[in-house]
This record gives C-alpha cells, structure tokens and sequence, in this order.
C-alpha cells in the first residue's frame, strides 16, 4: 500500500504562482510514476496536468506547458508541482497519484484545492 499526502493549495490572484507537494509513504519501489491530475468541476473526468517517472521521465498537459513544472526528490519520495503564471481556468482540486508501471497498481491523494481569481 501507498499513502499519499497532498499540500499546498489555496487561493491566488491570476499571474500568481502556487507550489503543490506530494509525499509518498508505503511499500515504495522503483519503476513507478507519480503526477498530479486536476477535476472541474466535482463529477467531470480528471484531467492529466503533469507526470514524472522514477527515472526522471516527464510529461506535460499543452495547456501548463511553460508555466508549471513537475520535479521529485526520490530519497523522500515527495514530488512538487511548480506552477506560475496560475490562470482562471486553472482553477480546481488538484490530485497526486502515485502508480506502478509494471502492474498498473495505482493510488491517489485526497486532493487539495487550487483557486486563482481573475
């Protein structure tokens, strides 16, 4: 099992910038991906923001190109989500997901909320 922990969120005005964390505790082994997902509004499909592998891999969303960048500090097993020039429509509860690429075995945070005012 994996547990993950999520913080950072809060409220910003538009062109501001927030840093999301995720820590991962459990049973952690190597050939994993960890990235955070975002929903808005509740009940609509989360949507991929960014995604980091164990071996440094990353892939981004076209709409957070240039403006948010996903890092990891694998002896804490914490990825960060760096996000600047924070738009209205990036506005909603953003989640960490941690999976195995092997089994596909995957876990998720308990979301933490991003609100940026125009």
């Amino acid at each position: 099992q994996v547990q993950l922990v999520e913080s950072g969120g809060g409220l910003v005005q538009a062109g501001g910038s927030l840093r999301l964390s995720c820590a991962a505790s459990g049973s952690i082994f190597r050939g994993n991906l960890m990235g955070w997902y975002r929903q808005a509004p509740p009940g609509k499909e989360r949507e991929l923001v960014a995604i980091i592998s164990s071996g440094g891999f990353t892939n981004y969303a076209d709409s957070v190109k240039g403006r948010f960048t996903i890092s990891r500090d694998s002896g804490k097993n914490t990825v960060y989500l760096q996000m600047n020039n924070l738009k209205p429509e990036d506005t909603a509860a953003y989640y960490c997901k941690f999976q195995y690429i092997a089994s596909a075995a995957e876990y998720w945070g308990q979301g933490t909320q991003v609100t940026v005012s125009s």
